[in-house]
């Protein structure tokens, strides 16, 4: 039986920093297991017929410069757009900028009226209401947060329409920080004074992507793996926490400790230990990417659509982002966890809605390509985080640790996992 200090299971942005951290300290003894052929999870990119897309649209956004500079010094040569946001929002037939909820008054009179008075009654002091005013709505869900900060009116119009179809599901099952830090808060007063002059920076209003796609990154993560260190088409489908031996498709390993960036509930089925499984819940998301033979809107890097009949939730153009000729598009359209999904069904209607909104005028599909994300978004709820809690601090006590977006069963930056590798690779100390 083979033997390893540390067994880091995937090959994503998680796991690669796992193995970075652990070769900056000076230990090689680890190995890296990967299910699919090829490193990346989600940050996979695709070439096909000219144009570079990845498996979504997955765009760096970085709080820490040194962490960007370390990451930018590992890929020589390669060239890095930095890109200021522009997105907007499909309103009837026209725009409003991105983030609605500052930028209510670009809406028609009576949309903006609603709106205002609405948000107003949602946040102004109770003295100046007085009996005018309406009980104020307890936070217990996003639903009711979105309701209880907002108003109606900017609810029902965009939060509530735009993040159900991205979620794939009913928003009062989902926790109140549901996004945490990545929901585009906002208080009255900013947003009357957004009226005035526009400011409507949010986490990534700047944003770098590499000409080579987000693959480019996952290479620098990988470029100081030894030999022999990375195990690609082997998956984890069994473990021993009291003997400390993993079973692959193809071995078995025995080792110190196991780091894990895989679905935290397929880790946790895995692991053996007894758990409430239902409230692990998630969506699965579709996506397109597009290639078309000529361009298209030359502003817009995203644009969102909070319209229940259009088909997709977001569209992003990756023409936009690195100054191509031929419109380049990823579409994302929310499913349930459940939900069949039918590509050969799906892509007619996608193509239909984008001429419907405009975004398709004349220009013809000359190539494309879809992948399923599944998990894509989980569904963050006070459940799931305390059985997550609870299953972790026992893991722990077997030496297995399970971090980033999936592996913690949250909402975070790719970045953040970053940050996270790092963090648990120098709490621990060397493998006895």
């Amino acid at each position: 039986m083979d033997t390893v200090g540390t067994l880091i299971v995937g090959a994503g942005v998680t796991g690669l920093a796992t193995s970075a951290a652990l070769v900056a300290q000076g230990d090689q003894d680890f190995l890296v297991l990967e299910r699919d052929a090829e490193i990346g999870g989600y940050c996979k990119t695709v070439v096909q017929d000219g144009f570079t897309w990845d498996y979504s649209g997955h765009f760096f956004h970085f709080r820490d410069p040194a962490i960007e500079r370390w990451l930018r010094e590992r890929m020589p040569g390669r060239r890095v757009v930095t890109v200021q946001k522009r997105s907007f929002i499909r309103w009837a037939d026209g725009y409003v900028d991105f983030p609605f909820q500052k930028n209510i008054h670009q809406l028609p009179r009576e949309d903006f009226v609603d709106c205002l008075v609405d948000l107003y009654l949602a946040r102004a002091p109770r003295e100046l209401l007085g009996d005018r005013g309406s009980p104020r709505r307890e936070e217990r869900t996003f639903l009711d947060m979105l309701h209880a900060r907002f108003g109606r009116g900017i609810a029902e119009r965009f939060l509530v329409p735009y993040n159900e179809k991205l979620y794939a599901c009913d928003l009062a099952t989902l926790d109140v920080d549901a996004m945490g830090r990545f929901f585009p808060h906002a208080d009255l007063t900013e947003i009357v004074l957004n009226m005035r002059s526009a400011s409507n920076a949010t986490y990534n209003a700047t944003f770098t992507y590499p000409e080579g796609g987000a693959i480019e990154y996952v290479r620098a993560l990988a470029r100081d793996l030894p030999d022999g260190a990375l195990a690609t088409s082997e998956e984890l489908v069994g473990l021993d926490l009291e003997q400390r031996i993993a079973t692959t498709n193809r071995r078995e390993l025995a080792y110190r400790r196991l780091i894990s960036s895989a679905p935290f509930p397929a880790l946790a089925r895995l692991s053996g230990l007894p758990h409430d499984t239902s409230p692990f819940v998630h969506n699965r998301v579709l996506v397109f990417n597009l290639g078309f033979d000529t361009k298209g809107p030359r502003e817009p890097h995203w644009i969102y659509y909070p319209d229940r009949t259009i088909s997709f939730y977001r569209v992003g153009f990756y023409d936009n982002i690195l100054g191509t000729e031929r419109m380049s598009l990823y579409v994302e359209l929310g499913y349930r966890h459940d939900q069949p999904i039918d590509v050969a069904e799906a892509l007619p209607r996608v193509l239909a809605d984008l001429e419907r909104v405009g975004v398709v005028n004349g220009q013809r599909l000359v190539a494309w390509h879809s992948v399923v994300m599944d998990p894509a978004y989980v569904h963050v709820s006070q459940a799931a985080n305390r059985e997550r809690d609870r299953l972790q601090a026992e893991l722990a006590r077997h030496h297995v640790h399970s971090i980033g977006r999936y592996g913690g069963w949250t909402y975070c930056s790719i970045e953040d996992d970053i940050v996270e590798a790092r963090a648990l690779v120098a709490s621990l100390a060397p493998p006895a």
